[in-house]
């Protein structure tokens, strides 16, 4: 990465505490099978809406734009269900599901989507499934466990974030795992 690209991300942040907590019950649980796991740090748990790569400090600014113009009322998300991508017979990523609010969270992608389109970014063709990421899965080790765990928790309840904002991420890779920082923030319409 060259000095003046930044690698960013759109994202609503998971912010209660009650919620945090028990993310952290259910990792430690999955930790306790033994499997070889890599955690999303507390502080890094997000619902990712546009990953936008490396960047240049104009795109930046542009996204910032762009940003501002997206419309929403404030809205709650609930935190419920627990899944395996790509499934449970390979597992690579440990998610947390969103119920409540998922209308919510893909009207914003769509503005989103829409608005950096238009400005020439190129973006996953994939869509928008919103989730939060909670473990990547290094290895098979001990996977039946695993499954096991994630099998018992598929209608597990984490509570309910409030949903006021989104942020614009910047992200720096580290060896000890990605920081994040705050580039910019929509705030919701009243």
């Amino acid at each position: 990465m060259t000095e003046d690209m930044t690698r960013c991300f759109i994202a609503v942040e998971m912010n209660e505490k009650s919620v945090i907590d028990n993310i952290l019950a259910f990792q430690k649980s999955i930790v306790n099978t033994g499997s070889d796991l890599k955690l999303v740090e507390l502080a890094n748990i997000h619902i990712t809406l546009v990953f936008l790569g490396e960047i240049s400090k104009a795109h930046v600014e542009m996204v910032q734009r762009e940003m501002a113009e997206v419309k929403f009322k404030p809205f709650e998300v609930e935190l419920k269900e627990v899944g395996a991508f790509p499934n449970l017979n390979r597992i690579n990523v440990i998610w947390i599901g969103i119920q409540r609010g998922a209308m919510e969270l893909n009207a914003i992608y769509s503005q989103l989507e829409s608005r950096l389109r238009k400005t020439g970014f190129q973006l996953d063709n994939r869509g928008f499934s919103p989730h939060i990421t909670i473990a990547r899965v290094r290895s098979g080790r001990n996977r039946e466990k695993l499954a096991d765990i994630i099998s018992e928790a598929k209608n597990m309840n984490f509570g309910i974030v409030q949903v006021k904002s989104i942020k614009l991420q910047k992200s720096i890779l580290t060896p000890e795992g990605p920081l994040y920082s705050t580039l910019y923030e929509t705030v919701t319409t009243n």
